[in-house]
C-alpha cells in the first residue's frame, strides 16, 4: 500500500480516523499525553494502524516523559527513516516499513542499551496484547 492508496486500517477496513489520516498521511502529531497507549504496560506488539504491520515490541517500550509512546528500538526492518527538516530543525522522521505511514520520530538521547528514543503518535499505532486481543 502507498500513501496515495484508498485510506485502510488493519485487513483493508478503510477505517482510519480523519486524525489518522491527518498524522499517518499528512505528518501531523498528536497533541502530548493524548494517547492511552501513554500508560499501556502489558506484553504485547504494536502496530501500524495503516496497514497492521508490526513495528514495535512491548520489551522496547519506556517512559520517556515526553507525552508520547517511546521505544528504545523497533522491531527488525519494521521502520525506515528520512530527514525532516520542517519546523526550523532537523531531525529524523520514522516511517512504517510497509506502508511508508509517517510514525514520528527518533532522537538518540534514548536510555541504554540502543540510546535511542523512537517518539511515537499513539494515535497510529494499534496495540495487540501478546494473548491477541487487540488492546486500546
Amino acid at each position: 500500500m502507498t500513501m496515495d492508496q484508498t485510506e485502510s486500517g488493519p485487513g483493508g477496513c478503510g477505517c482510519l480516523t480523519p486524525e489518522q489520516v491527518r498524522v499517518l498521511r499528512e505528518h501531523g502529531t498528536e497533541r502530548p499525553g493524548s494517547s492511552p497507549l501513554n500508560d499501556e504496560k502489558r506484553p504485547g506488539e504494536y502496530r501500524c494502524a495503516g496497514c497492521g504491520a508490526a513495528l514495535f515490541s512491548s520489551t522496547a517500550k519506556y517512559d520517556s516523559g515526553s507525552g508520547w509512546p517511546s521505544f528504545t528500538q523497533a522491531l527488525p526492518g519494521a521502520v525506515a527513516t528520512t530527514t525532516d527538516t520542517s519546523h526550523g530543525m532537523t531531525r529524523t522522521e520514522v516511517h512504517c516499513a510497509h506502508c511508508h505511514g509517517h510514525l514520528g520520530h527518533v532522537f538518540p538521547d534514548g536510555p541504554p542499551p540502543t540510546g535511542q528514543r523512537y517518539c511515537m503518535n499513539g494515535i497510529v499505532l494499534t496495540f495487540v496484547p501478546r494473548d491477541g486481543g487487540v488492546g486500546a
